[in-house]
């Protein structure tokens, strides 16, 4: 099943996604600019083989909820969600601002 629910922060709109798959989900909240996801992103592969599409992506790990991934620190970001101050260890919902 997939579900696409819309989401406002701090007046902002995004859209969580959620698929849920045997024996595990994948999450993950987006905008026009970037996406926050759960640990099935592959953050290595974005930052060296898909480094020219200049993705702004960052990923928690251990999350089961949209909310847990709205609330968890960053475990790896994305060279350019660096380069608009999203950083290892902020929570989700902080750096989904930043990629307004």
């Amino acid at each position: 099943m997939v579900n696409m629910t819309p989401i406002v922060i701090e007046n902002h709109q995004f859209t969580a996604i959620t698929v849920k798959l045997p024996k595990t989900n994948f999450m993950a909240v987006t905008n026009e600019n970037g996406y926050i996801m759960c640990g099935a992103l592959d953050v290595a592969l974005l930052n060296e083989k898909l480094k020219d599409r200049g993705i702004i992506a960052a990923r928690a790990v251990g999350v089961r909820t949209i909310e847990q991934l709205l609330d968890a620190p960053l475990e790896s970001v994305t060279i350019q969600a660096e380069a608009i101050g999203i950083k290892v260890g902020m929570k989700g919902k902080d750096a989904l601002l930043k990629m307004i």
